[in-house]
């Protein structure tokens, strides 16, 4: 079996580490490409190190640009690849652009070249069509031929869409696999120490998606709030490009530095940071995920999540909306209170170190003839 395994941004590179392992593990032939959606080697090459990921098979180098143009560019540079390549599987992961447009060429190409298209991470709803990544999650999810989840929800909104229920396969949760598997490194790490800082006598933050950083009031009442814990303990705030400049656009300086502010961290010495705050703040979908596999507080600084398990059964929990500096201030606090779970006591199901092992069970298991493509036509009865 041969696949073809898609990375483009900072969150795909936790999620196809373990992918390629296993399958080399298993004895099949892997391929890496890296659309080179993130660019800047802080937030590519770094995690590319501290992952042991293997030099990219091939490197579509299409750097930024508007969702259009970012989109339309992967899909240039991936049709060439695909049929030189010529895979069993097409395997992409997550929400961003490259997995939508690494999906779309293949859905197009496959019944010639015989190729089929898996999605991992597949079912995750935020509900929220104004997030560029909804849109991209329900497209992948209608264009693959597999699609491999990462909780017991996701399957009731694949069949709400009309999808069959039997193109799902529930794996668990691949990143999962990556954090458990360099946890041991980031306790080693020590990030916090050499900030000066003792584990649980501080809270880290992050902060990107532009409903957040592209609106002065937002900004303004997420780093209030920052500033504020910040007057109780250490906030740590690893700084994403886009939200510098926009704090530094809308006059909210004297805020950032309030908060112990540091370039984009790599991936040990983030899940290092993690691992030993008190409470995680975060608009990212990822450390979600990653503050409820190890027992950390979170609140969630957005309107709604696509991960809702890390709610129901995890650590996590929403500010309320629209984001105020009292509400995200009050959402600290109650996190605080309810303090650290034992680790690794409320991890879902499947989020055990060995989801990447189901993904490739599930890859070779259905690897064959391409069915007619009408056989993979479902309707499209609650899609939006």
């Amino acid at each position: 079996m041969r696949a073809l395994v898609v990375a483009g941004a900072r969150p795909n590179f936790m999620k196809v580490a373990p992918i390629l392992r296993a399958l080399s593990a298993a004895g099949h032939e892997a391929l890496l490409v890296h659309t080179g959606q993130h660019y800047d080697a802080r937030m590519s090459d770094a995690f590319f190190a501290d992952l042991g990921l293997p030099e990219p098979d091939f490197h579509l180098g299409v750097g930024s640009g508007s969702h259009a143009a970012q989109t339309a560019a992967v899909m240039v540079a991936f049709e060439p690849v695909l049929e030189r390549a010529r895979p069993d599987w097409v395997v992409v992961v997550g929400d961003v652009n490259s997995t939508l447009a690494c999906a779309l060429v293949a859905a197009k190409l496959g019944p010639a070249l015989g190729c089929r298209v898996a999605h991992v991470e597949a079912g995750l709803r935020s509900g929220d069509w104004r997030m560029p990544e909804e849109v991209n999650r329900v497209l992948t999810d209608r264009l693959a031929d597999l699609l491999l989840t990462p909780s017991r929800d996701a399957l009731p909104n694949l069949v709400a869409e009309g999808i069959p229920a039997e193109r799902a396969v529930f794996v668990g949760n691949v990143m999962i696999d990556t954090l458990l598997a360099h946890l041991p490194a980031a306790r080693e790490a020590r990030t916090a120490a050499g900030l000066g800082l003792e584990a649980g006598g501080y809270a880290a933050a992050t902060l990107h998606r532009p409903s957040n950083v592209d609106d002065p009031e937002a900004l303004a009442a997420v780093l209030g709030a920052l500033a504020r814990v910040a007057r109780e303990m250490p906030v740590v705030l690893p700084l994403h490009p886009r939200t510098r400049l926009r704090a530094e656009e809308f006059g909210l300086g004297g805020l950032l530095a309030e908060l112990r502010t540091t370039e984009p961290l790599g991936y040990t010495e983030m899940l290092s940071l993690t691992d030993g705050a008190a409470v995680v703040l975060t608009d990212s979908g990822g450390l979600q995920e990653e503050t409820t596999a190890l027992g950390v507080p979170c609140v969630t600084l957005r309107e709604q999540t696509e991960r809702p398990v890390t709610i129901d059964e995890g650590t996590n929990r929403l500010a309320p909306w629209p984001l105020t500096e009292e509400g995200v201030y009050a959402s600290f606090r109650a996190a605080l209170a309810a303090g650290r779970s034992p680790d690794g006591e409320r991890r879902p199901e499947g989020w055990d170190g060995r989801a990447a092992e189901r993904v490739v069970e599930a890859l070779a298991s259905r690897t064959g003839p391409r069915a007619p493509s009408g056989a993979r036509e479902p309707a499209m009865a609650a899609v939006p």
